[in-house]
């Protein structure tokens, strides 16, 4: 689910002036970023008070996993920035996942069979650690980096909008009554831009990129059927 880190990188204007503070001219952390994600775990744990063990075993909206594969990975995702920032702070620049894909996918598997106590634990307990390394990380972090997927700089300033998509996305994954048309206006106007530029690589047919502009200027009713890649 979460963005590669090349697209992770990118930012229009719009998006700068929110994510980063020197866009500005004002050194510091993306607070806007930063508040948005705090009032997403917010959001989130409320309504993770009723989750009970019949519904934490349950599927998911997501293929092949179950509210509790996703509970895990939301509260392993906010390690692995956790983790990012610390190393930040200490002047190296670590994998979000050391392991890579593998190490993520164990993971998840191993913490999906939990109780929904201990799953739900453990996504408060998580967000409370990301939130207060977020508050007390100085300004020399947001202009440090961490390592993506392929090894490249992964900016340390993305990681609040990082993280506020990954909660705001996986809360509708949940299937607990949380639906897109909740999501807050001011995350959908950055997200929206964020994803329609991931959306290019995304489809490999070059007939089907065609397809997908004309409609975008209003050149064609509907794009016809789009092959995209994962996300």
């Amino acid at each position: 689910m979460p963005a590669s880190p090349s697209s992770a990188c990118w930012r229009t204007p719009e998006i700068a002036a929110m994510t980063d503070p020197q866009h500005n001219g004002a050194p510091g952390p993306p607070t806007p970023m930063i508040v948005g994600c705090m009032k997403a775990h917010a959001r989130l744990l409320g309504r993770l008070e009723t989750v009970d063990d019949v519904v934490v075993s349950r599927p998911s909206r997501l293929p092949g996993w179950s509210v509790g594969h996703v509970l895990t990975h939301v509260a392993r995702n906010a390690d692995s920035f956790v983790n990012m920032l610390e190393a930040a702070a200490a002047g190296q620049s670590v994998p979000q996942y050391p392991g890579g894909r593998e190490q993520r996918a164990a993971d998840i598997e191993r913490g999906s069979s939990r109780r929904a106590a201990a799953c739900v634990n453990d996504v408060r307990q998580s967000a409370e650690r990301l939130e207060a390394v977020m508050a007390e990380a100085p300004a020399a972090v947001w202009e440090a980096f961490g390592l993506g997927w392929d090894g490249q700089p992964a900016p340390c300033r993305n990681i609040p909008s990082r993280r506020w998509k990954e909660v705001e996305i996986h809360h509708v994954d949940l299937g607990l009554g949380y639906e897109a048309e909740d999501w807050p206006a001011d995350f959908v106007s950055f997200a929206l831009v964020d994803t329609l530029h991931d959306l290019p690589p995304r489809i490999a047919d070059a007939r089907q990129r065609a397809a997908m502009l004309a409609w975008l200027t209003g050149r064609r009713d509907t794009p016809g059927p789009i092959e995209f890649t994962p996300y």
